[in-house]
């Protein structure tokens, strides 16, 4: 599963996207045996030869300028997210980019932060999805907040996710483009090349949606939940970027004071009290 060739993977994904009468080009009678734009077409769109733009998706010339890439955004109708992931990919050294794993440390004062929350489900992920720490009422929401546990791949392989989602397939649409926002080039890291490589083979829907390329990061959502003790819950959520950090993002959920999801939001948080409240001695000091 590792890319050795990530700027021409996007641009060839991106462009088989691309319809041809979106970008002015008339399918006339004949039979396309490619879907969306053909190289030739995207090359004489955006000005450039049919064979440097063939360098630039096999990987023969990985040096484009500025204005060339801006060029190719425009015809393969980019936004400005997915166009700052272009040229990011083609930027110095991105190709050869090796970082070493890491383990992200979760400052004390964001555990005690998130801790003090009674009314508000709140955990602690990196940009890989993984979550590294959680609150009480998150980890009444679903057994997958839990640190140690990939939440994306939890989305996409545990049934329980399937049954509390109600917008699964809108939840894993964002999912998968949020991860690869969040990633940028660092298309090698041994933990995305593992993660990709295990979602790829065991879930087909995984594997068509990274296939595409989509880049959407992404700050805030209504998560729609279908909770087992609880019932349905829409709660909006937000995602805040810890400063001081390599990435690690704040996920906090609420209700709209006042609705039913915040009634049983709080009737949630009623029912993990008790074994809270029954675990509270143990981390008194003795």
């Amino acid at each position: 599963m590792e890319s050795t060739n990530a700027l021409g993977e996007f641009l060839r994904a991106r462009r088989e996207l691309v319809r041809p009468q979106d970008a002015g080009i008339s399918a006339g009678g004949g039979l396309r045996r490619v879907p969306g734009l053909r190289r030739e077409e995207v090359a004489t769109l955006a000005g450039i030869s049919a064979d440097y733009y063939l360098r630039l998706e096999q990987g023969r010339d990985r040096n484009p300028s500025v204005q060339v890439l801006e060029a190719l955004a425009t015809v393969l109708r980019l936004d400005a997210d997915a166009t700052a992931y272009l040229l990011a990919l083609a930027g110095p050294g991105s190709q050869s980019r090796r970082r070493a794993p890491n383990r992200e440390r979760v400052p004390p004062s964001i555990r005690q932060l998130i801790d003090g929350w009674t009314s508000n489900p709140a955990y602690v992920q990196n940009k890989f999805s993984e979550v590294l720490a959680v609150n009480s009422l998150a980890a009444a929401l679903s057994p997958n907040y839990s640190p140690g546990v990939n939440a994306l791949r939890a989305v996409f392989l545990d049934p329980r996710e399937k049954e509390l989602r109600r917008d699964w397939d809108t939840l894993t649409e964002e999912g998968v483009a949020t991860l690869r926002a969040n990633v940028g080039p660092d298309v090698d890291d041994p933990r995305l090349v593992e993660l990709v490589g295990e979602l790829s083979v065991r879930s087909e829907r995984f594997r068509q949606l990274w296939a595409r390329h989509d880049v959407r990061p992404r700050t805030s959502r209504v998560s729609r939940l279908s909770h087992p003790q609880v019932g349905d819950l829409d709660l909006a959520a937000d995602k805040l970027t810890i400063n001081g950090t390599d990435g690690l993002i704040l996920v906090v959920f609420h209700a709209e004071p006042g609705s039913r999801s915040a009634e049983l939001l709080e009737i949630l948080g009623s029912l993990t009290a008790p074994e809270d409240a029954a675990r509270a001695p143990s981390d008194r000091p003795q």
